[in-house]
């Protein structure tokens, strides 16, 4: 494995040593904690191995969430969606094999492929065609009898924009053809706005089929990290229907970590109790949020232009006018004249002019504050 650190994690913002203000670049709603999700721990909590499978009230609430398409023995927990992630690729790919990546994706779905020496075809969404996946690129992409996996994020980071359920079969069709496998990362599927007519494609009102549903080669990973705002517990999983491919699956978590914390699986259980009312209140605060964005792109559309996103709590925006002085001069000035931190394109190995804008993890003073920011940065270049 040739591991190497990514821009995005390079320049997390805990990572930086300027002081930010305005935080406009998480990827999430913002971090709770015990208090506010009323979690208790009780003294007597035996500090015990769990399951290895993890919490069977955790596999459950996954399964049940998937419309009884999968059971809770199609659910294994893991340390985070980035573990799930790992253990997939780690478990199924080796050095040379053929590897298909629709991006912008998250960094590790494309880095990990390559670490392992993997011979990795990007296919690029497109703004012009509203970020939505040409399953034609992707065949022609496609290897047959030599591509292992094809790899998609839907919902998408950090586009916001999801995959309908005619595009997730068409992807499954293309990875069975090719003898290998479809893996979805769909960690903002319970951000997803069901009311949204945004792609004008018609996946409004379309409930999307959980991935591991469409066949016993699609695998699906998520988390709780994004939906329910705590990434600080590490709680995440991925979805297998192939007995074979969970046995494996299972092998490989056992020799990486054993089994998850018996503390992250108590908080996560107490929260995903509560998910449906938490949910509820998360969405209707995203919709204001998102709705005080689209207002902000309509004023400032001299400047800049947006896909409007379908689910998750962030948007790529794009400069229709590049300040003077170019893209990075102008991420440095927000930066460090204004306190304000955006995720540049480059984190999503894409053009500079784009920028990942997480509207759902700032206070609603700091999002004022962060895009009036923006709008004073465009104008200085």
């Amino acid at each position: 494995m040739n591991y190497l650190r990514t821009a995005i994690e390079l320049e997390a913002p805990e990572e930086l040593p300027f002081p930010i203000r305005h935080n406009l670049s998480e990827s999430a709603i913002s971090d709770q904690t015990l208090a506010s999700l009323g979690i208790t721990i009780p003294p007597s909590l035996c500090l015990t191995y769990p399951p290895h499978t993890g919490s069977l009230p955790i596999r459950a609430h996954v399964a049940s969430s998937s419309g009884g398409t999968l059971t809770a023995e199609d659910v294994l927990v893991t340390s985070g969606a980035s573990t799930a992630l790992f253990i997939v690729m780690t478990a199924l790919l080796r050095k040379d094999d053929h590897v298909v990546v629709v991006r912008p994706n998250y960094a590790m779905n494309v880095e990990v492929p390559r670490a392992i020496g993997c011979e990795v075809t990007c296919v690029d969404l497109e703004f012009g065609e509203g970020w939505r996946v040409d399953l034609g690129r992707v065949g022609a992409a496609v290897q047959k009898g030599r591509t292992k996996l094809i790899s998609v994020c839907s919902p998408n980071n950090p586009t916001g924009t999801v995959c309908s359920g005619a595009e997730l079969r068409g992807l499954a069709a293309l990875a069975k053809e090719a003898g290998g496998w479809l893996l979805v990362d769909e960690t903002y599927s319970a951000l997803v706005d069901y009311d949204s007519d945004a792609s004008g494609v018609g996946m409004a009102g379309e409930m999307i089929p959980p991935a591991a549903s469409l066949g016993a080669h699609v695998i699906g990973v998520s988390s709780m990290s994004k939906a329910y705002g705590v990434p600080g517990i590490r709680i995440g999983w991925l979805t297998a229907t192939d007995s074979v491919l969970k046995e494996k699956f299972l092998a490989a978590k056992e020799q990486i970590c054993i089994s998850g914390s018996v503390l992250d699986e108590l908080v996560a259980e107490q929260v995903l109790a509560q998910s449906k009312e938490l949910l509820a209140r998360t969405a209707a605060d995203v919709r204001r949020r998102r709705d005080r964005v689209a207002r902000w792109v309509e004023e400032e559309r001299e400047w800049v232009e947006w896909v409007r996103p379908e689910a998750g709590v962030m948007c790529f925006v794009r400069l229709k006018r590049v300040p003077e002085g170019g893209a990075a001069a102008f991420y440095k000035t927000l930066l460090e004249r204004h306190g304000v931190y955006v995720g540049p394109g480059r984190w999503f190995e894409c053009e500079e002019r784009l920028f990942r804008l997480g509207y759902g993890w700032p206070t609603w003073e700091d999002l004022e504050g962060g895009l009036d920011a923006i709008s004073k940065a465009l104008r200085e270049g």
